[in-house]
């Protein structure tokens, strides 16, 4: 299968060093815009219930439902920017994007709130895959990594800032307006991230791009597969619902099995679209490439262990030491600066050390999760305080950063760039179902040990217990990938 190099003729790739670092910045508003939004919502649920009398289901959809429609929609929407243009599709999705929070900020009730947080995911997942997809075009070697290091300090400093932003703009809105703001602070950097995307992307921002594998140019409609689009998006809602929204009814647990066979069907309809001389959604032959299997994996292990953190940390200082949502999220700024730090180190040497960075990072990760149960222990005798906490989290600081962008760094380094945008869509979407699978099995299981031991430490315990076991999974496929790149 042909690789990254292929490309690097390809005019449409070849812009000035000035002009790539610019669309860079411009494609890191939008994700800190994007980010930003996420967690500042998850400490603006109590007021949104107040605010708009909203019951516990409608606020679980103001989270569930932005996750179903950003998972859902990344496969379809990167290969769309492959073929069509990603800086055009990535200036739609900041448009919808930005919209609807002004519509969220505006929600006269707890229904038109959810419907528009359906439409900020569909935004998100339009924005996301074109940003991996861009870096991927426009840099090249050390500067990809250092480029995806910046991307990762972002993520770093998004999700630190998020729940303080949200805590300040709630205290000084009020439970009526407060939570509005949350919404609305979007809107100024969705305008600005627009202002700047219309001025410096390259042009045209959407173009007829034919597939390397149809030499007879079909139209867009059958090049993008619409198909097979909306198999993969159906087999991707029917495995995350469950895990969403499993606890309303039994009988939503039968959508596995049904993801399940969509799936195959997806495939065998990939494999029969191909065979027909048309360029599929995804290039299945990416499964073949060792680092791409192996990195997507990892991440999507990642992911389902150690999304769940920030959440038994908030319950725990919330529920089992008696702190604010405020004193909690404070507990997690030192360790998101970390990861900004994290990300930008790893990410200028990953060229350099490969999937070692990303083994050190696992291993951070794990003292982080060891020490951090130390903690509550000694806080359960007497002997500690829960605000050493700060101190056992930042391991996972570095872990954040010395993972994620050099995961994806090294991952994509073989794909074509022609699937560029569908391939890092591909690991995101892993990423959203390792995230809902986690938070449900994780949390469940910390409150199944709440429920017998009536103690939140034994809860944080079996939470934190069963994280590392997960990403001691990761660390073996990690290990694995660093032989086999060492055999290569």
């Amino acid at each position: 299968m042909a690789g990254q190099a292929e490309a690097v003729d390809d005019p449409r790739d070849v812009i000035s060093d000035a002009h790539r670092w610019r669309v860079l910045w411009v494609l890191l508003v939008a994700i800190f815009m994007s980010l930003v939004g996420v967690s500042i919502v998850n400490v603006a649920l109590p007021s949104i219930q107040e605010g708009l009398d909203a019951s516990d289901s409608d606020a679980q959809w103001v989270l569930a439902g932005y996750a179903l429609t950003f998972g859902v929609v990344l496969v379809a929407a990167g290969r769309a920017g492959d073929l069509m243009g990603r800086g055009g599709l990535f200036v739609l999705g900041v448009g919808v994007f930005t919209l609807a929070s002004v519509a969220a900020g505006l929600a006269p009730n707890a229904d038109a709130l959810n419907a528009a947080r359906f439409v900020q995911g569909v935004g998100s997942g339009l924005v996301n895959p074109q940003g991996v997809g861009m870096i991927q075009q426009y840099f090249r070697g050390a500067e990809r990594g250092r480029a995806f290091g910046y991307f990762g300090s972002v993520v770093g400093v998004a999700v630190g800032i998020g729940p303080v932003l949200g805590g300040l703009l709630i205290q000084l809105g009020g439970p009526e307006i407060g939570w509005r703001l949350t919404f609305l602070v979007n809107v100024p950097v969705g305008l600005l991230c627009l202002a700047l995307a219309l001025r410096w992307f390259p042009r045209p921002l959407l173009r007829r791009v034919p597939a390397a594998t149809d030499p007879g140019a079909p139209k867009a409609s059958r090049s993008l597969d619409p198909v097979g689009s909306l198999l993969l998006g159906l087999a991707v809602l029917a495995t995350m619902f469950p895990f969403v929204e499993g606890r309303s009814s039994g009988w939503l647990w039968l959508l596995l099995p049904v993801g399940v066979l969509l799936a195959w069907v997806w495939v065998k309809w990939e494999q029969h679209y191909r065979a027909t001389g048309r360029s599929p959604m995804v290039n299945l032959d990416i499964f073949g490439i060792r680092s791409f299997t192996n990195g997507s994996i990892i991440v999507m292990l990642y992911f389902l262990g150690m999304t769940s953190i920030w959440v038994l940390v908030a319950m725990y200082l919330q529920e089992g030491a008696g702190r604010s949502a405020l004193q909690a999220g404070l507990v997690g700024v030192p360790s998101a600066f970390i990861s900004a730090v994290a990300a930008h180190w790893a990410g200028s040497r990953v060229i350099r050390y490969g999937r070692k960075v990303v083994i050190g990072g696992l291993l951070f990760a794990l003292a982080g999760l060891a020490l951090s149960i130390a903690v509550v222990l000694l806080r359960a005798q007497g002997l500690a305080s829960e605000w050493w906490l700060v101190l056992s989290l930042a391991f996972i600081g570095v872990a954040q950063g010395a993972v994620i962008s050099p995961n994806q760094t090294l991952t994509l380094a073989d794909v074509p760039l022609d699937y560029a945008g569908s391939s890092g869509a591909v690991m995101q979407t892993g990423q959203r179902i390792g995230t809902s699978i986690g938070i449900a099995v994780i949390t469940s299981a910390a409150f199944a040990a709440l429920g017998v031991s009536g103690s939140w430490s034994v809860a944080f315990v079996v939470g934190f217990g069963l994280i590392g076991l997960v990403v001691l999974v990761a660390l073996a496929f990690a290990v694995k990938d660093q032989r086999d790149r060492t055999a290569g």
